[in-house]
Formats: structure tokens, C-alpha cells, sequence
């Protein structure tokens, strides 16, 4: 047909309106699954292999904290008469005659302290009340932080003002001088431990959590949910807490590390558990006296204080990677 050169008609070629081939339908086929964010955000974290060498080291220590205790042969208050400050896998010669008696002796892996105790079992179980408190405050801590936050972005306001005034007063004092108050008051108690701790350390959570509400709250579906007649706290449970759950997780991961080396710190000054229960910082206290003659009773808590804390960084660093939703392809 031919086309009139002065007119602006578009020149047609009826090639172009032929069916598809099966090879242009399938090269126009998105070849990436659709999948939810949490799902994408658990791929790319396993593919991050510091991450998942992390998680390992995570493991293994909470493994080493929790069920070799259990079966172990020595009890972290029993004390052998002669085997003070023995080395690494080193016998007492009590323990050596009753080895050429032809006695079976489990050794002690670690060496022993300076009065007799397995120093293996004794970093286990500084191992487990360390850990123990890092998790159970940060849960804690998650909680309460969460909540406040979350009350004080909603309602905005007056409650708002009043709530954030109160946390930057309680955030004008520094927070070891609660610490030292309440554990003079309650004693070295593990339980006095997370008190203290938990009323020191939800402050920064609490901004955080108001912080990323105060974004979200004008959303469209949470104006349709208060539009439905849905309460305060279903709106906070349901559609608030959730979307800023990605950072919360992060803040999580990165605040036990700080909690076990907190507590570390009161043990290591001696405001720590009461003997004969110990943790890495009253364990590292006590290597540090003897340094110079028996180096080892020091080297061991401080390897696992820093194996910790970096592993729980570094899966923090992981996961803040993996639910960034700017980094999704």
C-alpha cells in the first residue's frame, strides 16, 4: 500500500501483528520468583557467608554454655585437693597415681584455678550466665522499649511531649550510676543484674521504635484500620510493631553484645554474681591477677567475650543487610 509522503500516517508493517513465538512468550517471563520480604530477606542472609560463620560460632558457644554442662565430670564448686593452677590438660599427682593405677581421669582441659576448680566447667557456666543475661535483658528491654515508643508515637501530642521528656531526663543520668545504685541496694544477684539493667537500657529502644512510627502512622492502612473501628492496641500489634520489625530485629541483635559486655564490666569491678557462680567478667577479674604467672586463666573468658560479641555483631551487620529493602534486586 502505498503511503501518501506529506501525511503523518505511520507506516504499518503486518509482520508486526503476527502472533507471538513461544520463544518471545518465554523471554518475556519474570524469571524471579515473587516472594515475601521476610522470605527474600532470609535468602540473602544465608548467603552471607560472614553472617552464617557467625551464627555457627553463635551456636557452638551456646552449645559449649548449655548442654556440655550437663554431662561434663566436674562441677564448677568442686575443688581438688592438690591441682591448684594446673595447665591446659595437665594432671595433679593425685590424679597421676590414680592414672598409673590404671584409673580412667578425664582431664582438665583448661587447667584448673587457683583453688583446684576445673577451669573448664567454671568458663561453661560464665558462659551461660552471661549469655543469660544478654538475652533475657534484651528481651526485656524489647518489650518494654517497644511498647513506650509505640504509645508515645500514636498518640502523639501531649502524651507524646510528657513520655519523651521523662526519657530524656532519665537519659540525662548516666546509666552505670543506676547500675551501681540498684546493685548495692539488692546485692550481686543475677536477678538485681537484669533489674538493673532493664531499667537503664530500654531508653534508646523506646526512640527508635517512636521514630519509625512516626513515619508510618500515617499510612493509608492504618488510617483504614482506625477508619474499621479497630482499638488502639490492634492497631499498634497488628500493622505498627510489624512494619518496623526489620530494624528492631537489627537493634535486638546488636544490644546483646552490649548487654554481655555490660555485664562483664560490673563482674570485672566486682559487682557481678556472688561466688562460687561466676561469668566471663568475674572469670576474666581473676585471670588478670594472674596474668603474669598463669596467663591462660585470662585468655580463655576474654577469647569467648570477644568470639561473642563480634559474632552478634556481624549477624547484626547481616541482617541489617538482608531486610534493607533498598538492597532487594
Amino acid at each position: 500500500m502505498k503511503q501518501n509522503p506529506v501525511s503523518f500516517q505511520l507506516k504499518l508493517n503486518p509482520e508486526d501483528f503476527l502472533p507471538a513465538t513461544e520463544e518471545e512468550k518465554q523471554s518475556q517471563i519474570i524469571m524471579r520468583e515473587s516472594v515475601s520480604f521476610w522470605k527474600d530477606g532470609m535468602r540473602r542472609l544465608v548467603r552471607n557467608k560472614v553472617a552464617m560463620v557467625s551464627l555457627v560460632v553463635i551456636i557452638v558457644v551456646m552449645i559449649f554454655s548449655f548442654i556440655v554442662p550437663g554431662f561434663y565430670p566436674y562441677s564448677y564448686k568442686e575443688q581438688a585437693k592438690g591441682a591448684n593452677n594446673l595447665a591446659p590438660m595437665e594432671y595433679s599427682e593425685e590424679e597421676q597415681a590414680r592414672i598409673d593405677a590404671g584409673e580412667k581421669v578425664f582431664p582438665h582441659i583448661f587447667g584448673t584455678d587457683n583453688l583446684g576448680r576445673d577451669y573448664a566447667i567454671r568458663v561453661m557456666m560464665g558462659s551461660r550466665i552471661s549469655l543469660l543475661v544478654g538475652l533475657i535483658a534484651t528481651g526485656i528491654i524489647f518489650i518494654i522499649g517497644s511498647a513506650y515508643g509505640s504509645i508515645a508515637a500514636f498518640f502523639g501530642g501531649k502524651v507524646d511531649l510528657i513520655m519523651m521528656r521523662i526519657v530524656d531526663i532519665l537519659s540525662g543520668i548516666p546509666s552505670l550510676i543506676y547500675l551501681i545504685l540498684i546493685m548495692m541496694f539488692l546485692g550481686n544477684t543475677m536477678s538485681s543484674i537484669l533489674l538493673a539493667m532493664c531499667l537503664t537500657f530500654w531508653i534508646t529502644t523506646a526512640r527508635m521504635v517512636r521514630g519509625q512510627i512516626l513515619q508510618i502512622k500515617e499510612q493509608d492502612y492504618v488510617q483504614a484500620a482506625k477508619a474499621l473501628g479497630a482499638d488502639t492496641g490492634r492497631i499498634i500489634m497488628k500493622h505498627l510493631l510489624p512494619n518496623t520489625l526489620g530494624i528492631i530485629m537489627v537493634d535486638i541483635t546488636m544490644s546483646v553484645p552490649g548487654f554481655i559486655f555490660s555485664e562483664a564490666f560490673l563482674s570485672y569491678i566486682g559487682l557481678g554474681v556472688k561466688p562460687p557462680e561466676t561469668s566471663w567478667g568475674a572469670l576474666a577479674s581473676a585471670g588478670q591477677q594472674q596474668l603474669m604467672f598463669y596467663p591462660y586463666q585470662l585468655f580463655f573468658p576474654c577469647l569467648l567475650i570477644v568470639l561473642t560479641i563480634l559474632s552478634f555483631h556481624l549477624i547484626g551487620d547481616g541482617l541489617s543487610d538482608a531486610l534493607d529493602p533498598k538492597l532487594r534486586q
